[in-house]
C-alpha cells in the first residue's frame, strides 16, 4: 500500500458510484477535487456528514472543486443509503459516492489504517489541484465527523497561496490579513502588495488579502 504525501500526483482511477461509472481526472477536469471517505454505509456519522456535504455543494461549485465520496460498500447499498441521508437530513445528496467494494481505492489512496480498523476506511480527505496533484490531507478517526467549514477555510487557503506569494496565519479567515512570503524582501513586497505592508518583524510581514 503506498504512502501519499503533499504534492504527490493523486492517483488516477474509474470506479462505479451512484452516478454511474467515473474516471476521477475527467470527473474534475482543470478543476479542484475534494475526495472523501466514509467507513461503511448506513453509518450515523457518515451519514450527517454526507448531508452536510449536499448542503455544502453551492460553496465547494463557488470555488470550482468537485465533490467525490467514497464507501467500500455497493452502488445498490449506496442507492438505499441516500433515501436516508435525504430523509434524515433534509436535503438531497448531489455529488457521487464511489462504490468501492474491492477496496481497490481505498488501497490506491491509503485509506485504510489496520491498527485502527483492517477493514473500514478512515474519514480521509484529499484535496486535488487542477494540475492533479495533492494539496492537502487530513485523516479523522472514524468516530469523529468532520468539520465542512474547516475544509472551505483550508480550500480558500490554498487557492489564495496557489496564486499569490502569501501564506495565511493561524486562524485565518476569507477576508483577514495574510502573511507575505519570506522569499520576497520588503521593498519589492511594498511594490507587489499596494494596499500596504506591515514589517512586524524582518521575517513577519503582513497584508491585507491580496485577491479581495
Amino acid at each position: 500500500m503506498a504512502t501519499i504525501r503533499l504534492g504527490d500526483a493523486a492517483p488516477d482511477f474509474t470506479a462505479d458510484s451512484s452516478m454511474g461509472m467515473i474516471n476521477l481526472y475527467d470527473y474534475l477536469g482543470d478543476g479542484w477535487g475534494i475526495l472523501f471517505s466514509h467507513p461503511a454505509d448506513f453509518t450515523p456519522v457518515c451519514t450527517t456528514e454526507l448531508g452536510t456535504a449536499a448542503k455544502f455543494k453551492a460553496e465547494f461549485d463557488k470555488r470550482n472543486v468537485k465533490m467525490l465520496a467514497l464507501s467500500v460498500d455497493g452502488v445498490a447499498s449506496h442507492g438505499e443509503w441516500i433515501k436516508d441521508i435525504n430523509e434524515t437530513q433534509h436535503t438531497t445528496v448531489n455529488f457521487p459516492i464511489i462504490a468501492d467494494e474491492n477496496k481497490k481505492v481505498s488501497t490506491l489512496y491509503d485509506m485504510i489504517h489496520p491498527n485502527a480498523n483492517d477493514s473500514l476506511t478512515v474519514r480521509s480527505v484529499y484535496i486535488i489541484g487542477p494540475d492533479k496533484t495533492v494539496k492537502l490531507i487530513i485523516t479523522y478517526p472514524a468516530s469523529t465527523g468532520r468539520n465542512f467549514h474547516e475544509l472551505l477555510r483550508v480550500i480558500d487557503s490554498l487557492q489564495l497561496t496557489a496564486y499569490h506569494k502569501v501564506a495565511t496565519p493561524a486562524n485565518w479567515e476569507n477576508g483577514d490579513r495574510v502573511v507575505i512570503s519570506p522569499s520576497i524582501n520588503t521593498e519589492d513586497a511594498k511594490k507587489i502588495f499596494t494596499k500596504g505592508v506591515e514589517e512586524i518583524k524582518p521575517y513577519l510581514r503582513m497584508t491585507p488579502q491580496p485577491n479581495i
